[in-house]
């Protein structure tokens, strides 16, 4: 993956976007986000005829690591309606079937042959990291590692409480917490769960030795769990108890605490942990202001799945805003980043991952990964590949 965890001077931790809860895992990212567009789907934001592909100047190692993401994802593309309006299953169909048995060592040319480039919009493309997390943590409770790790409730339910008025019940219900009367109520906040109000119901999946650690893998959605005997276990997103996201670097902010200067913690993942560390009893606060609280399963496989049941790859993958964006498609990005500039392919998306032109590239695991993906912040030009003949379609050649 070229491109994603996203640091602390992420949009979610300091720009507090809110998360529809229930649908996308929570992911932070590297900057403040852009003004967020009004158009709703990329055939309304406007499409037009880009570069050929063969004069983007695709390296070889790029192209192939694409070649191999694209393929991972040809079972959701000739299939899975494309929200975005650009492309039908069918019109991905000839290059899935090429992609099976093309040689990496002329990806280059798979893609020359089979796609062509698309602008969204204006093409001003706005870019952050993420990454998969690594923290210490044990399949059972003991001495060190006496955080819990939960599992999906079976008391979390979409259903309305009895103190939402009638006509004010649009839309999806609310996650809530169904009592055994069968009526409804708000579920528990991240500090009444941290207080112990799911203790005992076998909702245990591991433990986590750092509860600020455990805190910062909620907010990515996902991450690996190393056991003292370097046992791996790999956990990803669930659910969520349907409270409110409040971004924790935004409070901090507020607080004067983040900036430069003496006393002043720098405005990342980093400088935000370094923070609470340093004022443990205020730290807990602060992290409690965010009452919404991520639930994980364990996953099996060799990476964790982005939003579309594909693994998402190390400098190959990277989240999208399905309207704008078909799942599986290629992208260019030609961004003042150089490691984030190349091609990826459109495997995920993100509670912060709104609009035309807005992509969050994937990292993998490991602390050169946090590094990258806590600290990108990058901006330049998009490109959408798709199937040859679909420009000529959507604008009527």
């Amino acid at each position: 993956m070229k491109r994603l965890t996203a640091g602390l001077a992420l949009a979610i931790l300091l720009g507090g976007c809110r998360l529809v809860p229930g649908t996308e895992a929570p992911r932070t990212t590297g900057a403040a986000l852009p003004p967020t567009t009004t158009v709703a789907t990329a055939a309304f934001a406007g499409v037009a005829r880009g570069p050929t592909v063969g004069s983007l100047g695709l390296r070889g190692d790029d192209a192939g690591t694409a070649l191999a993401a694209f393929r991972e994802s040809c079972h959701v593309v000739t299939r899975r309606t494309d929200t975005s309006g650009l492309t039908a299953p069918d019109d991905w169909k000839p290059a899935c079937e090429a992609a099976r048995t093309w040689p990496v060592g002329r990806a280059d040319r798979f893609f020359a042959d089979f796609f062509e480039t698309a602008r969204v919009g204006t093409g001003e493309a706005f870019a952050t990291g993420y990454y998969e997390p690594e923290i210490a943590g044990s399949r059972t409770p003991r001495t060190g590692f006496e955080t819990p790790v939960y599992g999906l409730p079976p008391d979390l339910e979409r259903g309305w409480p009895d103190d939402v008025p009638e006509k004010e019940r649009t839309g999806r219900a609310p996650l809530s917490r169904k009592l055994p009367s069968g009526k409804y109520v708000p579920y528990y906040d991240r500090a009444e769960i941290d207080a112990g109000a799911l203790a005992g119901k076998g909702l245990e999946i591991a433990w986590a030795a750092d509860p600020v650690e455990l805190f910062f893998l909620q907010i990515q959605g996902s991450g690996r769990l190393i056991t003292p005997e370097g046992q791996v276990i790999r956990i990803g997103y669930a659910g969520q108890n349907g409270r409110e996201y409040v971004a924790i670097g935004r409070v901090l902010r507020d607080k004067g605490v983040l900036g430069e200067g003496p006393g002043k913690y720098p405005g990342s993942m980093q400088g935000l942990m370094a923070w609470i560390r340093d004022n443990p009893e205020d730290g807990v606060k602060v992290m409690h202001q965010n009452r919404s609280y991520v639930f994980f399963r364990e996953l099996t496989g060799d990476g964790p799945l982005g939003s579309i049941g594909v693994p998402v790859r190390r400098e190959a993958s990277v989240a999208v805003d399905p309207a704008f964006v078909p799942y599986g498609a290629p992208v260019w990005l030609e961004l003042d980043r150089r490691e984030a500039s190349g091609l990826w392919v459109a495997h995920d998306t993100g509670g912060a991952i709104k609009g035309a032109n807005r992509f969050d590239t994937f990292w993998g695991p490991g602390e050169d990964a946090r590094v990258i993906a806590g600290g990108m912040s990058a901006r330049g030009t998009a490109l959408v590949l798709v199937p040859k003949g679909t420009v000529a379609r959507l604008i009527g050649e």
